[in-house]
């Protein structure tokens, strides 16, 4: 029996973010175990473990690019739909769902070729060492195999949990977790595959995921269907979901960059022990990032249903919520990572010498990491009400403008060549989040006083302006 979305513009606001933002944590604590389980039983492989931690940890960036794409066409289509839903246009969702699917196949099978091709050139300069190539390219040669298998699973899910399914999109992503935590022992120690074993294991389980959210999306439980007459593609569905999905997919990409930027510059004043700490920061900055997507992906149904129903009110109420519960669950995170670091650094490695390493590179690093809540609920607010200029310019001013620049010009001012580089982190964070903070505080009083906000057209590429509310009550 099909199920309607009626719910997403009815229910109480707090209950509703809480039914949907659980299980998409959950999703994305899950989601973080495949890489995290993978870097954690290699950390602890003996003899090489160190060694190959940081192989690994050189193929981040191609793993970020990889689910970057997925993202740019996922949560371009997927706030789409959901307005579309709110304005009582399944018809139009199932469009972009269906071109959203080929547009994901074509994206993978692009990538997959291109890394094959060029793998071991981009490792290189992503900062492997003579060291560590032998790893990165042990792991990147099957990790690319599943390649199709990780941009279907990333970017369908999305329109699971878009149309409110929100415990199957969990369960999406459980199913490949799982999997992969049963297979990577087996493999890396059992089998002694090593790091060739955690790629394969993470193959097979990308590939559960994906037959798992395509057999949903093509059941009777779904309000929108995979349909073949959708799979044409047209432009006119295309182009504004891309414009849209273009911020969080720069917000993805440039983690590469940034990650290029930060392996190279420690590789040069601090050796291999510095990228191996670096990867130990990156999965624990991971574990910090993903809940609040989480709970933005939770909001981001009811947001854009509601905006799409022209309810303001819901609208403002939603992003309040989010806005409280992102702040605290950034702060608890600081704090722990603030008075416990070799905890975490332990996780991921056994050599006290690493661990020392990185318990004093996580207190620069992670200085002012409680601001990600104000980020991350403005940030996302903006792409749920499909206003992608703003979005897009915010993912850029972090990342490109201020980051990376950063990591290569500290050094040159500070004497600590090394903390110098960790310090960009936070220097780069604290100016990103006050200009977001105001503007999104600009853009919101004038729809205060306007009582309107931007959208797209559902027909044509281009912004258009509509009321949020035919009700008495603004924001």
């Amino acid at each position: 029996m099909e199920k309607d979305s009626t719910f997403l513009g009815t229910e109480k606001i707090g209950k509703l973010l809480f039914q949907l933002a659980v299980p998409a944590i959950t999703a994305q604590l899950v989601n973080m175990m495949y890489n995290l389980v993978d870097r954690i039983f290699i950390g602890h492989i003996p003899v090489e473990g160190t060694w190959a931690l940081t192989g690994v940890g050189v193929c981040m960036p191609i793993i970020l690019l990889i689910s970057a794409f997925a993202a740019l066409v996922s949560m371009g289509s997927a706030p789409r739909a959901s307005i579309f839903m709110g304005q009582g246009d399944n018809d139009t969702a199932e469009k972009i769902l269906g071109n959203s699917f080929v547009m994901l196949l074509g994206v993978g099978v692009i990538l997959s070729i291109v890394m094959f091709i060029w793998g071991e050139n981009l490792l290189m300069i992503f900062g492997a060492s003579e060291n560590t190539i032998g790893y990165s390219m042990s792991y990147l040669r099957i990790y690319v195999l599943g390649t199709v298998f990780v941009q279907l699973t990333i970017g369908l899910n999305a329109f699971i949990t878009a149309q409110g399914f929100a415990k199957i999109g969990m369960y999406s992503v459980l199913i490949g977790a799982v999997c992969n935590i049963i297979l990577d022992p087996i493999l890396i120690f059992v089998f002694d595959m090593g790091v060739a074993g955690a790629a394969l294991a993470t193959v097979i389980s990308q590939a559960a995921s994906a037959a798992w959210v395509i057999r949903f999306l093509c059941g009777k439980q779904t309000v929108l269907k995979l349909k073949r007459e959708n799979f044409r593609l047209k432009h006119e569905v295309v182009l504004p979901c891309i414009a849209l999905g273009l911020a969080p997919f720069i917000m993805q990409a440039t983690e590469s960059l940034i990650s290029i930027s930060f392996n190279a510059s420690l590789l040069k004043y601090g050796g291999d022990i510095a990228v191996g700490g670096m990867t130990i920061l990156t999965s624990i900055m991971q574990f910090s990032l993903l809940p609040l997507v989480g709970l933005t992906q939770g909001a981001q149904p009811i947001i854009s249903y509601n905006y799409g129903a022209k309810n303001s009110q819901r609208v403002k109420e939603a992003f309040l919520t989010l806005l409280k519960c992102c702040v605290a669950f950034s702060t608890v995170i600081w704090l722990l990572v603030m008075l416990i670091p070799e905890t975490f650094a332990g996780i991921f490695t056994s050599d006290p010498e690493l661990i020392a390493f990185t318990a004093d590179a996580m207190h620069i690093y992670f200085a002012v990491s409680f601001l990600f809540g104000i980020q991350l609920a403005c940030q996302q607010t903006f792409i749920a009400i499909g206003n992608a200029k703003t979005s897009l310019f915010l993912a850029v001013l972090r990342k490109v403008i201020l980051l990376i620049p950063l990591i290569y010009i500290l050094p040159m001012i500070f004497t600590d060549k090394i903390a110098a580089v960790y310090m960009a982190e936070p220097i780069a964070d604290l100016i990103a989040v006050s200009v977001t903070a105001t503007l999104f505080i600009i853009q919101f009083r004038k729809i205060k006083e306007l009582g309107r906000a931007e959208t797209f057209n559902p027909l044509k590429n281009h912004v258009s302006v509509d009321y949020l509310s035919s009700s008495k009550k603004k924001f």
